[in-house]
């Protein structure tokens, strides 16, 4: 099991008393700030591995702890807020989120999403040259794709689009930074998105009318469900 320090960023009590132990029961230390200001004066004491951040802050709006954070720092963050309209999820996730969890969430969801960020912590400390999540592995230096054991062909395009999927496998990419990826500027059509991903399922899933590897986050973007095993993680870009 991978263990890190988690900073909690969330004004309700229900919450933090929910979540805290239960993060330290499966071998995390947890630091808790209940407003922006705290959150900040954490994150540059303590320097944590993840942070959970609600976005509904008593004193300021938690994009702006994701935009201070961002300016100085990579450390994962995952926001669980009860904001559930897309616009707020994709303006999080624009200033910098990795990945966003509605409230009410599912307790095993949230914890398995913390275990994917500390992997991704990890790769950007060392960064691996390979991905390899059964049934998918990637060759980074050769651009070698193979599902099951078998080659896939893709084409430059879709390649790139499966590299940034499995650079943060498990977390959601927005539909701007895989146009980015893919075309180059992330004002592209999103038309063209969602050809190249019907295209990647169809060779990546059993049933690509019911996929299971790349799953979409409707308004917002897609994630790659496969992740690597405790202790193997996707390079840094």
């Amino acid at each position: 099991m991978t263990s890190g320090h988690i900073l909690l960023v969330d004004d309700e009590p229900a919450i933090v008393n929910a979540l805290r132990p239960v993060l330290k029961a499966v071998g995390h230390a947890v630091t808790v700030a209940s407003d922006g200001t705290a959150a900040l004066a954490s994150f540059a004491l303590e320097d944590p591995d993840v942070v959970l951040l609600d976005l509904g802050l008593p004193d300021m709006d938690g994009k702006d702890v994701i935009r201070a954070i961002r300016a100085t720092s990579t450390t994962p963050i995952i926001v669980i807020s009860a904001r559930h309209q897309e616009g707020e999820k994709i303006a999080a996730l624009d200033e910098g989120a990795d990945d966003y969890v509605d409230k009410p969430f599912v307790l095993g969801e949230l914890l398995a999403r913390v275990r994917s960020s500390l992997r991704r912590r990890q790769a950007l400390v060392k960064p691996l040259e390979t991905f390899d999540a059964d049934p998918l592995h990637i060759d980074f230096a050769t651009r070698v794709v193979t599902l099951r054991g078998e080659a896939l062909r893709l084409s430059p395009k879709e390649y790139n689009l499966l590299r940034t999927l499995a650079q943060s496998a498990g977390q959601v990419v927005t539909q701007r930074r895989l146009l980015a990826a893919g075309w180059g500027r992330s004002e592209a059509d999103p038309q063209y998105l969602r050809v190249y991903m019907g295209m990647l399922r169809q060779k990546l899933e059993a049933n690509p009318s019911e996929p299971k590897l790349i799953v979409t986050e409707p308004g917002v973007g897609y994630r790659l469900m496969a992740v690597p095993d405790a202790g193997e993680a996707a390079p840094e870009a």
